[in-house]
């Protein structure tokens, strides 16, 4: 039976998603990590994002060795990517600088519908464990999954709707772990299951646990070291001498990260029907996590004779605190993709995808419930993608999301908003001879509205993107784009006004922002041969009332008050990925590759942006056999003395990493076993980009024990 076109179009009312990923099929041989297939990234009507976009690709051995808890602390060693890494329970990417609402983290073309874009402490709802291959997206292009893309994307595929038939009628992956920095175990598996000549149903779960984390010198930055000992200074004049022992063993305190312990599972299941027509399928899905926040150590200076006078009159104590704080999170998920075949004429495909999700997390003080954040969403993309045409090609479609957000309780700092949005956008490619051009663009109309203040606003915003390659030589390509991208407010920038002890900031909106928008320009120069791989890519992006939040000097609820507000700002850097074959020893090729990435952010006036990340480079020396690979690597970032206001520098640190992995399988290839160590000298290290790099250091010396099998 052939899905007939007609299901495809009723579907199109529901508005769904972009190209899925053309994936490996599930044959032992595609299977194979060391197979040296070409890259095809997220839409197949977009040769390799090369002119309007840079992509780089995460997934099989490489993605095992660097998986962790959260998805932005497992690309950090990508280029152009940071990441937040406010706890091990809570990280999300930070690409070429930017986070929040200017970078979409997303599944398989739809966003993930949590709230991890409104605050550094709340997780994203998608567990690494779970995920085949990973795409970071950066450039114009990206624009054509939303504005809030303005800095890139992260687009993560899983199996969950089975794309095609297994081969032997079951697919198994898996894969587990442990790591000793966290006392981390970790497992994950899934199962695709032909129950008739078209039909795929699919499972997975997964589930992890670790401690406290561990770090390799002292727990709080020099800072506020400095102010625990001063306070512990005053305690002993004071005649505190028990109060003293404890400020100058928080200000002395190593190894052990306290609440940042975490415990995660998801579980879900799918259904495909798949034919020559086309295919349509559908997914259920869960998501379970627990996790510590760490609270920065209070360095405030305490009068004693208050706080006994407190006591006499109130007739007990001061408070100073109600309890670790923890997040506990759950969503359901329900998404739909599906595809048409045309019929060969001017459109080739009709594409669908959709998501729904019902999303609650509680942020506990102690025992107590503090604040419950939740948010129900939908998005969904419709599109149709023309067939090649004397090397034209493209894709046009519609996109719909809804969001309804709310927040109660004590930490309640936005008030319940909904943000509805759609857009129409287009994507078109032409190549003759060694030319290519590329042309994007996006018209988008957002409606935010926050009823209990009675403020609704509109904004319509048109983004553009062109672009030119050019072929100088067999492997050498160079490129230059164009784009204009324009982004609306987000509610927590037109609405927030609350504390908000995560950030430690009393966060203050502004109703009357307007929209955000850029001018920007990117330039690549790609070498890609048997002997040397290069990418590199510069930019510069103009941005016209840029949105940011600054303190005002000012302090609420014992907190500083941090405004939002717009300005002209400058934003510039580069990016390098580079691999050569060195040698052959024995039956092991020898390959070097280096990576390096800068970001420069400046409003006008001469303040720099707040949390950008440093210059860093890493290098690395590998052996890839036919049985074994082994890799030695070096980590360096800079120094990050360019700050904001009220902002702290950071040290810079050199990493040292080594692993081996091993496929005692060699005919089929499918069962991997890895050994690596991470911060082997076992250093401090802390991110600029993070909230608490000041109290939340990276873990320190890791030693990790991986197999994946797939089969």
């Amino acid at each position: 039976m052939r899905l007939p076109c007609s299901a495809g179009l009723a579907l199109a009312a529901v508005l769904a998603s972009p190209a899925f990923a053309q994936g490996r099929s599930t044959t032992g041989s595609e299977d194979d990590v060391h197979s040296g297939g070409p890259i095809v990234v997220t839409a197949p009507y977009v040769r390799s994002l090369d002119i309007l976009g840079n992509v780089s690709v995460l997934e099989g051995d490489e993605l095992a060795r660097d998986i962790r808890g959260q998805i932005g602390d497992t690309l950090t060693r990508q280029p152009g990517v940071s990441a937040t890494s406010f706890a091990p329970g809570a990280s999300r990417p930070v690409l070429r600088g930017f986070s929040g609402e200017r970078v979409r983290v997303l599944t398989d073309g739809i966003g993930s519908i949590d709230v991890s874009n409104t605050s550094a402490d709340h997780a994203v709802t998608i567990d690494p464990l779970t995920v085949e291959r990973i795409e970071i997206l950066r450039g114009p292009a990206v624009l054509l999954f939303g504005s809030q893309a303005i800095g890139g994307a992260v687009n993560l595929f899983d199996r969950r709707i089975p794309r095609r038939m297994p081969s032997d009628h079951v697919h198994i992956d898996a894969i587990g772990g442990y790591a000793t920095a966290a006392n981390d175990r970790n497992a994950g598996a899934s199962a695709d299951v032909a129950i008739g000549p078209q039909i795929v149903a699919h499972v997975d779960a997964s589930w992890r646990k670790s401690g406290d984390a561990r770090t390799g010198g002292y727990v709080n930055a020099p800072g506020i070291r400095h102010d625990l000992l001063h306070l512990a200074e005053h305690a002993v004049e004071d005649g505190h001498a028990d109060e003293a022992a404890e400020l100058t063993a928080a200000a002395n305190a190593r190894g052990k990260i306290a609440d940042t312990a975490s415990e995660t599972w998801t579980a879900a299941g799918g259904l495909s029907l798949i034919n020559d027509g086309g295919q349509l399928g559908i997914s259920v899905s869960y998501f379970d996590s627990k996790y510590g926040v760490p609270s920065r150590p209070d360095t405030s200076h305490h009068d004693h004779d208050e706080d006994e006078h407190d006591e006499d009159e109130d007739g007990h104590g001061h408070e100073h605190g109600e309890g670790p704080v923890t997040i506990g999170l759950q969503q359901w998920r329900a998404d739909l993709r599906g595809e048409v075949e045309m019929g060969g004429g001017f459109f080739d495909k009709l594409r669908l995808r959709a998501g729904y999700a019902d999303y609650k997390h509680t942020e506990y003080e102690g025992g107590e419930v503090g604040t419950v954040f939740t948010n129900r969403g939908v998005e969904g993309r419709l599109e149709l993608a023309q067939a090649d045409r004397g090397g034209w090609r493209g894709a046009s479609g519609v996109q719909y999301s809804h969001r309804d957000f709310d927040a109660v309780g004590a930490e309640a700092f936005v008030p319940r908003n909904l943000t509805d949005q759609f857009a129409l956008f287009t994507l078109q490619e032409w190549h003759t001879g060694p030319l290519g051009l590329e042309a994007a663009a996006r018209f988008e109309t957002t409606n935010v509205r926050a009823p209990m203040l009675g403020i609704a606003r509109g904004f319509d915003t048109f983004s553009g993107a062109l672009g030119a390659s050019y072929d100088l030589a067999e492997g050498v390509k160079i490129g230059v784009s164009g784009a204009r991208a324009v982004r609306a407010p987000s509610a927590e920038e037109l609405f927030s006004n609350g504390p908000h002890i995560a950030t430690q900031s009393f966060e203050v909106g502004n109703p009357g922002l307007r929209r955000e928008a850029s001018w920007g320009t990117e330039a690549s120069l790609r070498i890609q041969s048997d002997a040397i791989n290069l990418t590199l890519a510069a930019y510069y992006n103009w941005f016209d009332d840029f949105i940011f939040s600054n303190a005002t000097g000012d302090e609420e609820d014992e907190l500083p008050v941090f405004q939002y507000y717009q300005r002209d700002a400058r934003v510039w850097g580069f990016e390098a990925e580079a691999s050569a074959r060195l040698a052959q020893i024995g039956g092991f090729n020898i390959v070097g590759d280096v990576t390096a990435d800068m970001t420069r952010a400046k409003i006008k006036g001469g303040q720099y942006v707040p949390r950008i990340p440093a210059l860093r480079v890493l290098g690395g020396l590998e052996a890839q056999g036919e049985r074994i690979d082994a890799r030695a690597e070096v980590e360096w970032t800079d120094d990050q003395t360019r700050i904001a206001p009220f902002e702290t520098a950071t040290k810079g640190f050199t990493l040292v990493n080594a692993s081996i992995s091993w496929r005692p399988l060699p005919e089929a290839k499918n069962l991997t076993l890895s050994l690596a160590a991470n911060n082997i000298f076992d250093v401090e290290a802390r991110r600029h980009a993070s909230f608490t790099k000041d109290y939340v250091p990276l873990t320190g010396r890791d030693i990790r024990v991986t197999a994946r099998a797939s089969f």
